[in-house]
């Protein structure tokens, strides 16, 4: 006999109706599965035998064939065994084919017939809703997830046996309802906390209204760390459809666990140990690396030097394109990445390189060996270079509280909804988005800050790429001033976020 089901599965990070096709025939044993299955489903087969016979149903002992259409389409991840075992009921005669209709299974069994929770809910469950289906049955876990999807059905049964006696109309089963998450926790760090550092804040502030990347150099201990843990709470509140985009990132990832979408622009800081893959995304269907994890958000690396040479290499092409092109034999995959990076590191090895307190203890060659880990094309793609030094006494001891971050996040949305409506025609939301084009057409400098960048450009010897990006925080800085034309006081001031790693 023949059934067919429906599954879902992510390629990438979007989900993919799957066609479970089961045939059942009168021949020698088998139990064969097709269609470009990963070792996951493959190892279903024992899942799925043995679930189905701890529920108490019969088991075919005849030649079972599962085809998982479209055949071409490489499927990975063990949220197919519940629909292969739907099918093998129904193709055996247990559960009627029109109890099936406009319907979705998603999970993964347990040995005894327990439906388990797989991620990627919310991708799968958009997919299926596009193909105009209604209806689905996941493990309860994950019902919320799901719900986040408007106007859909879906029903969260605990083990396999009580799914199939719903499908029979033996017993009852409610759908779920979506619980009302709890209230949201504003962030319990803030600038004001930040002690000194004027110049660095001021970087930061131009760094979130612009969404321009930022190096901090300093020695250790000086804040630059905890300048980047705050820059999240001066960034703009991300919109509905990018906060869903984030939340579909987190469900492939298997990393969302919260009761609604992801409202907070996320932080990924990675260990300097981490691989190319981690950082990248990887695997033989790629999953989401760091730079994707924190599409939307920022990126930050502290200790940047100590990442191998490598590993940073391959942040070239995201921090252009602001996505990531990941290839593999049966597919080609395409992730998003569009993230502030804000990276720190020290002088030195020894780290006091130009302190004026503590003597450098470094050879000549040392820190030429450690300035070169870090690559030129690389550095050129990073906006805004500042120098952090250590408080003084009086600073850390100052009664005066600092600006608060929601004074700061004021400036920043006001100078973002400038950048909105002067980019919207070309469909960008801030200064760094911007190509050569929108740079000639919105970017008009006076006589005096034309003149002034002519000549930083012909003594340091600046790339078509600096010379761009001075012109995108000089046109930043000018929005935060509320100026339509930028000055030549922004043009300096965005000089001066240039100064490359000190050398000695």
């Amino acid at each position: 006999m023949y059934a067919k089901v429906f599954g879902t599965t992510t390629f990438g990070l979007n989900g993919h109706v799957i066609g479970v096709e089961v045939d059942i025939n009168k021949a020698f044993p088998a139990f064969d599965i097709v269609g470009l299955p990963a070792a996951s489903i493959k190892e279903s087969k024992e899942r799925v035998h043995s679930a189905i016979r701890n529920s108490g149903y019969h088991f075919p002992v005849d030649k079972v064939t599962v085809n998982l259409a479209p055949a071409d389409l490489k499927k990975d991840g063990s949220g197919l065994d519940l629909p292969i075992a739907i099918g093998l009921l129904t193709a055996s005669g247990e559960i009627p084919q029109e109890c099936l209709k406009d319907t979705i299974f998603i999970g993964e069994l347990s040995l005894k017939g327990e439906i388990r929770a797989v991620p990627g809910i919310l991708s799968m469950v958009l997919a299926g809703k596009e193909k105009g289906i209604s209806r689905f049955f996941m493990a309860t876990e994950v019902t919320n997830e799901a719900l986040l999807c408007e106007n859909i059905e879906v029903y969260g049964p605990k083990t396999l046996r009580e799914l199939v006696e719903f499908l029979l109309a033996r017993e009852s089963m409610a759908p779920a309802v979506r619980r009302e998450s709890r209230p949201h926790i504003m962030s319990d760090v803030d600038f004001a906390e930040v002690q000194g550092q004027v110049m660095a804040k001021r970087a930061m502030e131009i760094a979130a209204a612009g969404a321009h990347n930022v190096l901090m150099t300093g020695p250790p201990g000086s804040g630059k760390t905890m300048l980047a843990w705050r820059i999240t709470t001066i960034l703009p509140p991300m919109t509905r459809e990018e906060a869903l985009e984030v939340t579909k990132i987190y469900s492939v990832a298997g990393l969302f666990k919260a009761e609604d979408i992801i409202r907070e622009r996320p932080f990924r800081s990675p260990h300097h140990t981490i691989s190319m893959a981690g950082l990248i995304g990887g695997g033989t269907i790629p999953r989401p690396g760091e730079v994707t994890l924190a599409h939307r958000g920022v990126l930050f690396l502290d200790e940047l030097p100590e990442f191998p040479r490598s590993v940073l290499e391959v942040l070239r092409q995201p921090l252009e394109d602001r996505e990531v092109h990941i290839s593999r034999v049966n597919a080609s995959f395409t992730y998003p990445a569009d993230f502030i990076l804000i990276a720190a590191m020290n002088p030195c090895p020894c780290g006091y390189l130009g302190d004026p307190d503590h003597p450098c203890t470094c050879t000549d060659g040392e820190i030429r060996s450690y300035g070169r880990k870090i690559s030129g094309p690389l550095l050129d793609r990073i906006d805004l270079h500042v120098s952090v030094q250590r408080p003084k006494y009086s600073e850390l001891t100052a009664t005066i509280q600092g600006e608060l971050s929601s004074a700061i996040a004021q400036r920043v949305d006001g100078a973002r909804k400038i950048q909105a409506h002067r980019l919207s025609k070309w469909h960008m939301q801030n200064n760094s988005q911007m190509g050569h084009r929108q740079l000639k057409e919105t970017c008009t400098l006076d006589k005096e800050g034309t003149e002034m960048l002519r000549e930083v450009f012909e003594k340091l010897h600046l790339s078509a790429r600096s010379y761009d990006r001075i012109i995108k925080v000089a046109r930043t800085i000018a929005d935060l001033d509320g100026q339509e034309q930028i000055r030549s006081s922004h043009v300096a001031e965005a000089i001066s976020y240039r100064n490359m790693i000190p050398r000695r």
